[in-house]
């Protein structure tokens, strides 16, 4: 029994982990838990030494030092006011004139208004409430079916998770040791290409169930011509201000992440003052809001270190390099394997835990399979997306429920949900074919190798005179 522990150490400890997770037990306290009772059993066991865990003092003060992350309260605090600062409203009054007309219009201006709300909250939550706040209640007023509406408007505040400056790409640079303009930078091509895909889905429902998303009747389009261009501008012009203030000074390498985080704090509030939304109250929820989810980001981080410390500390890293690296296909095989298991593993983790607590097990294999891990972590956060829109735990389908009228069952919001599940895995296929859709945006270096750099210094062979007058 003792030769089978200390053989078998890590792949115990990766399966108790996934038990207190199905137990539904805090993540946080799981993972702290897990890696201190397996620690102390590795230390009986004679696999580490006693004085291994002392390591766990710096593992802290990492975390707590770490100024990356201090872009997540800033980016956490400008969704909370921007989704009911009045902008959501505005753009998505004036988006659905403009495709009123179409089959379909309505949809396709949640899609493009959830798209740019994502560019300038990057918090998923801020999104969904606020697209099913102000676009369901039209939507179903003017006869679209049920089921298209829910999964539509969790679908367009879901792709907040991938659009830049998301959250998840944060975390994923962090987790990964790459750039988050890089990152950013590298979900460009895969947005662009997502927008596409839910546009083509509500193409494919106009013409093949067109009673399901019809055009706006004309009584409903109250506005034209330049009166219509004039108020989407009104709207367009300060979210794209607001865009480049975070994005473009990222790109532009102005300002790290974190500064643009602050900064664009301060633009969502000078926009709830334009429309005339700001207040203490909205400001206090924001901040309510903030704390709550910043703490929970910390508790799951700093449990996701003990883990990990540990599970490496029993041969955990090389038992999943092994594994992995092992798998028929190469690379394409590995991240086959590796999407397939985060699709079906997000269904009882939300994205942080599997942010925290599988890509550092997932990145040292990819890693020796030369696998770019930009474009590794973008795919990734590719498909976490579906961990939003996963019956029955999807965190989209929960923000949707809360906000839906009881008339409308729990059912239809998960029908809804599974067209849009299948755009989203066609985005990962798409990018596990093409990885220049990820790379091409991305800045490239010199591609000159510092190790065969050859320094010449002139030195004049001639005599030395030395004057000591």
């Amino acid at each position: 029994m003792m030769h089978f522990l200390t053989e078998n150490l890590a792949p115990l400890m990766f399966v108790g982990m996934i038990l207190f997770m199905l137990i539904g037990y805090p993540a946080a306290f799981s993972l702290a838990a897990t890696g201190l009772f397996f620690g102390f059993l590795g230390i009986e066991l004679g696999l580490i030494r006693g004085d291994f865990l002392g390591n766990l003092t710096y593992q802290l003060y990492g975390i707590i030092s770490n100024d990356l992350l201090l872009a997540i309260p800033f980016f956490t605090f400008m969704g909370a006011i921007l989704e009911r600062c009045g902008l959501a409203e505005d753009l998505l009054d004036s988006f659905g004139q403009l495709f009123g007309p179409v089959r379909g219009g309505l949809s396709y201006a949640v899609i493009f208004v959830g798209a740019i709300l994502g560019a300038i909250t990057g918090t998923v939550a801020a999104s969904v409430i606020a697209m099913g706040v102000i676009s369901m209640t039209p939507m179903l007023k003017y006869g679209y079916s049920t089921r298209h509406t829910m999964g539509v408007i969790a679908a367009s505040g879901t792709i907040t998770q991938l659009i830049p400056p998301s959250l998840v790409l944060v975390v994923l640079a962090d987790q990964l040791g790459r750039s988050v303009g890089d990152m950013y930078a590298g979900a460009i091509g895969p947005s662009i290409i997502q927008i596409l895909l839910f546009c083509g889905w509500v193409l494919i429902v106009s013409i093949i169930w067109p009673q399901d998303v019809p055009a706006l009747p004309k009584e409903a389009r109250t506005l034209q011509g330049w009166e219509l261009w004039k108020r989407c501008m009104r709207g367009m012009i300060p979210s794209l201000g607001l865009i480049f203030l975070v994005l473009g000074t990222i790109f532009m390498g102005l300002c790290t992440p974190t500064e643009a985080g602050a900064m664009g704090v301060v633009g969502a509030i000078a926009l709830a003052r334009f429309y005339g939304t700001l207040t203490w109250g909205l400001l206090y929820q924001g901040m309510a809001s903030t704390m709550r989810i910043t703490a929970m980001v910390v508790y799951i981080l700093i449990g996701a270190r003990v883990f990990s410390l540990v599970f490496q500390g029993v041969g955990g890293k090389v038992w999943i390099e092994d594994l992995l690296v092992s798998l028929p296909g190469g690379q394409v095989g590995f991240l086959v394997f590796v999407n397939l298991f985060i699709f079906v593993i997000a269904f009882f983790l939300d994205f942080f835990e599997i942010a925290f607590i599988i890509i550092p097990l997932l990145a040292p294999a990819a890693d020796k399979l030369g696998i770019d891990l930009i474009w590794f972590g973008v795919l990734i956060c590719a498909n976490i997306q579906t961990s939003f829109m996963h019956p029955p735990f999807g965190f989209a389908l929960f923000y949707l429920r809360g906000i839906a009228p009881k008339s409308i069952k729990t059912s239809e919001i998960y029908w809804g949900a599974i067209p849009w599940i299948f755009t989203m895995v066609i985005l990962v296929g798409i990018l596990i074919a093409w990885p220049q859709s990820v790379t091409y945006f991305i800045q490239k270096g010199t591609n000159v190798d510092p190790s065969k750099v050859k320094i010449e210094i002139p030195i004049d062979s001639g005599p030395l005179e030395l004057n000591f007058k």
